[in-house]
């Protein structure tokens, strides 16, 4: 049923002539300027897509966009899908396993987090070295989810160790301050409590978000290397913390955009 679901997703797309994407996009909340930088071939909402999730959140605007970025094909989902919506992780996921059956070789994915590292500061860049799942549930967990893979993904490097080294030598190179660092995934919608920022920094977790993991945990399923960059959006000093402003979160991830936009744009050209 799934697979048979996916196909024709996957058909109607190709029928639109999204035939040859090499780089698949994930931009996270806040994060769709990045749009503004492709040659845009075909631009189709969400909403017309069979059997594709719809974002509900007001900051993800829901459109796949297909075109050119610095010199490849690129599919970009400009709004992604999250646990905390009520889809369930199937869903969330069906737009990277709609880009892997469209073709796509490589991932990269963004998102906006809260810094739990006390030394990273508020519109940092965060290039994801590994993760903690704290979600409660896998997307791999469903009946027949072995027909897409392997189901036992091996975590041992979900993210791509060549790809990862690329996005440092070009932050290097461009003088763009990038930490390394673990990010916590959490289900939401709601923000931490003191005593969770707490536990976030006891288990070395760098950031916090809701979203990601999922994601990166099917392109392991699938053999699909990714890597992935947070915008720091809010400090989560438990000693300190401030009730949250959603609208500076927003802001915030605005002004550190370009940055984000520079290394995706120089590592596109490079794979």
């Amino acid at each position: 049923m799934k697979q048979q679901q996916l196909q024709e997703t996957i058909d109607f797309l190709k029928s639109k002539g999204i035939t040859k994407p090499s780089i698949g996009i994930v931009l996270g909340t806040g994060l769709g300027k990045l749009v503004e930088e492709i040659s845009i071939e075909k631009e189709i909402s969400y909403a017309d897509i069979p059997n594709f999730p719809i974002a509900t959140v007001e900051f993800h605007s829901g459109k796949l966009i297909y075109g050119d970025l610095s010199g490849k094909k690129v599919l970009v989902m400009a709004g992604r899908f999250h646990l905390y919506e009520g889809y369930n992780a199937w869903e969330v996921t069906y737009g990277i396993r709609t880009m892997h059956g469209l073709g796509i070789e490589n991932l990269l994915i963004s998102n906006a987090a809260g810094a739990i590292n006390l030394s990273y500061k508020k519109g940092d860049l965060m290039l994801i070295e590994d993760h903690i799942n704290l979600q409660g549930t896998s997307p791999l967990a469903f009946q027949g989810a072995n027909a897409f893979g392997n189901i036992f993904a091996d975590m041992l490097a979900p993210y791509s160790e060549s790809m990862n080294t690329k996005i440092t030598e070009i932050a290097k190179s461009k003088n763009i301050q990038l930490h390394l660092g673990v990010y916590a995934s959490v289900l939401g919608p709601q923000l931490e409590t003191r005593a969770e920022y707490r536990m976030l920094q006891i288990i070395e977790a760098d950031a916090v978000g809701m979203s990601t993991v999922p994601e990166v945990i099917v392109a392991k399923q699938l053999n699909l290397p990714c890597a992935a960059i947070s915008v720091l959006t809010d400090e989560c000093d438990p000693k300190n913390l401030q009730p949250v402003n959603i609208a500076e979160i927003i802001a915030t991830a605005g002004e550190a955009e370009p940055k984000m936009i520079t290394l995706f744009k120089k590592v596109i050209e490079k794979l």
